[in-house]
């Protein structure tokens, strides 16, 4: 599939995003983690910017973006309707959540269940999101058990970088929430490690025989291309990335995305103030740039059955 950047950007926004807003949520329940007020309402408007940015850059991927709003009325059937209509849900809680740092105010009892209401509907949203991608049996590299783990792990893993940043900011992150972060990141690489040697290892249930129906003649080959250049299928679904390419790509992902960061995390371990907070801002940057990579690969290794028809391989 041709990896769109307002795609990439929106799947790795709004998941970093969301995943932020899970973390602060989980901490408030948690009693705070000694989360400086100021610096957890700075953190949660953040977090909704993320979520917004991912959210509009996804409409420029639409042909008409006016008329995205009319995905939401579609939500008995598309996943990506339900993701809408999640995301729009998850706004009022979040933005209660979000005040209920500072509006001392605010009933204990509601800041309690808008946390649970923001992690909850937080979390759906990024489910929705991966079953977009998940639910389609015609790309085979995206139709399987790996992309829901794959999505929310991440999700967790950036918003648990950008939480660490908060956590210092406030004063310190604890060495105990610096190994919570570093083993979610982990859980996250080897997840898409798995996800890589599925695919790797995965035979096509369809081929050109099956496609056009003469698979029982014997072998299907094409005596001349359907076309002169490629035309607007074969550039939008059947985009290919070089084998030797695609492994060096997973190769920068796994340094940027986990080796450096895990580096930095340890590092941080044994710092303080400021020192502290920059080490794990720029683990957070690594971190997102890592799953830029990845997300990039994801749609580029995918390609869609249509391509079939032309002799392609998937």
């Amino acid at each position: 599939m041709h990896p769109a950047y307002s795609v990439i950007l929106f799947t790795c926004s709004s998941g970093a995003g969301y995943g932020l807003l899970i973390w602060l949520a989980t901490a408030w329940l948690g009693g705070g983690w000694n989360l400086d007020p100021p610096t957890a309402l700075a953190a949660s408007l953040a977090g909704l910017v993320l979520v917004t940015i991912g959210l509009l850059s996804s409409t420029f991927h639409l042909g008409h973006p006016e008329r995205a709003w009319r995905a939401v009325s579609q939500w008995r059937s598309s996943w990506l309707s339900r993701e809408g209509v999640a995301a729009i849900l998850a706004y009022p809680p979040t933005l209660l959540f979000s005040a209920g740092w500072l509006w001392q105010s605010l009933p204990a009892g509601l800041m309690t269940l808008a946390a649970y209401a923001t992690m909850l509907l937080a979390t759906l949203t990024v489910i929705c999101t991966a079953m977009i991608y998940a639910s389609l049996k015609t790309i085979p590299r995206w139709s399987n058990a790996w992309v829901l783990p794959v999505y929310l792990a991440f999700s967790l893993a950036s918003g648990g970088l950008l939480f660490a940043v908060a956590m210092s900011l406030s004063g310190a992150a604890e060495r105990q929430l610096l190994g919570l972060v570093l083993g979610i990141l982990t859980l996250a690489w080897l997840i898409k490690w798995g996800y890589w040697r599925f695919i790797d290892r995965q035979r096509p249930a369809s081929d050109t025989g099956t496609a056009t129906g003469l698979g029982h003649l014997g072998e299907v080959r094409q005596l001349e291309a359907p076309h002169t250049s490629e035309n607007y299928l074969l550039k939008e679904m059947g985009y290919a990335v070089a084998r030797k390419h695609a492994a060096r790509l997973r190769r920068f992902a796994l340094t940027a995305g986990l080796a450096a960061p895990a580096a930095l995390l340890l590092l941080a371990t044994a710092a303080t103030g400021a020192g502290q907070s920059v080490l794990l801002l720029f683990a957070a940057l690594l971190g997102l740039t890592g799953i830029s990579i990845e997300r990039w690969l994801f749609f580029a290794e995918a390609r869609h059955q249509v391509t079939l028809y032309y002799g392609r391989s998937l």
